[in-house]
């Protein structure tokens, strides 16, 4: 499977920082030539782009001929249009070193808020999935990321503190129209940015550890269009459409292949009304948010517990089934 993965360049002159930034100019006023030109001819397939505008914009790969990694100095040199420019050193973990000791091809050189990252993707080896004992079912919503069929809840309370000041903060500088609050709401848009990747990944690395150690599979929510089916009242819209969901969903599936646990994806609905225990279905069943009551047999439990557990029992019937082609989570 492929992984992407980035470092940090810290020039150390001027002029390390400055070639860098001038070679991605005319990267970049290329790309936006060859973006006018297929708008305005209404070129939607990339072989026909090509034809249109390669003779004019040619585009220059960092392949190994002009891109040269120093693993053990941490370093890389590069040519850009000012010449080639050495030993620039670079800042990343040690997962990342040992992800790009195989890595061979092109790398990606970026600018990104004056910071200079060079990302990389790499081919590494994907076990074999193994035979699950289980399966761990994970509940995703909009007040708690994520609930598991054990009990636990992910990123709750604190996360949606945590947007709530973010979205009053950004209330208060909109009306200040200063030059400054417009360089903090800037700040603040890419640091949000940010912030729910990081939140998914450190779900997801929690998810596919738990069901590691335990031999379990994960079943997951296919949510797949979820804003188009679900109708949200006005005060819930924002949270329903500030969160990736479906990147968690991604996350998850690619970190469980490169740890051999499977995956599936499950049909969502009624997993809210319908009782783990004795499968009775019924909207009235859940009429708070957070609390699940079934009318025939008497289960009370979290409602986002209750809705995961329904989700492990479906997991493992598809699994039992052998209806193991697991849909995906695709963007909304």
């Amino acid at each position: 499977m492929k992984v992407v993965t980035q470092v940090k360049l810290l020039p150390v002159s001027a002029q390390d920082a400055d070639a860098p930034a001038a070679t991605l100019r005319p990267c970049n006023r290329a790309a936006n030539h060859a973006s006018s030109v297929a708008f305005a001819r209404n070129l939607k397939r990339r072989n026909t782009r090509q034809r249109a505008v390669y003779r004019e914009d040619a585009a220059q790969p960092f392949d190994d001929r002009i891109l040269t990694w120093n693993l053990d100095a941490r370093t890389v040199s590069i040519w850009t249009v000012a010449g080639r420019i050495k030993h620039v050193p670079f800042v990343c973990s040690r997962q990342a070193v040992e992800l790009l000791a195989p890595r061979e091809g092109e790398s990606d050189l970026v600018m990104r808020d004056g910071m200079f990252f060079l990302i990389a993707t790499v081919d590494v080896p994907e076990p074999e999935a193994c035979e699950p004992v289980g399966f761990l079912g994970v509940d995703t919503g909009t007040v708690t990321i994520a609930t598991t069929s054990d009990g636990e809840i992910m990123a709750g309370r604190g996360l949606d503190r945590h947007r709530r000041r973010h979205r009053d903060l950004r209330q208060k500088l909109r009306k200040k129209r200063t030059k400054s609050a417009k360089r903090t709401l800037k700040r603040l848009r890419r640091r949000e940015a940010r912030h729910a990747p990081n939140t998914n990944h450190i779900i997801a690395k929690q998810l596919v550890t738990t069901a590691e150690r335990t031999s379990r599979g994960i079943v997951l929510e296919d949510l797949s269009r979820i804003r188009q089916r679900v109708t949200a009242r006005k005060d819930q819209r924002t949270r329903l459409h500030s969160w990736a969901f479906a990147r968690l969903g991604t996350f998850v599936e690619y970190k469980a292949r490169r740890a051999g646990v499977p995956v599936l994806f499950v049909d969502p609905r009624d997993t809210s009304r319908q009782c783990s225990e004795c499968r009775h279905t019924h909207r009235a069943n859940r009429v708070p948010q957070a609390r699940f009551v079934c009318r025939s047999c008497g289960t009370v439990l979290h409602a986002d517990h209750n809705g995961s557990r329904n989700i492990a029992h479906r997991g493992d019937a598809v699994w039992k089934r052998g209806a193991v082609n697991r849909p995906r989570t695709g963007a909304s």
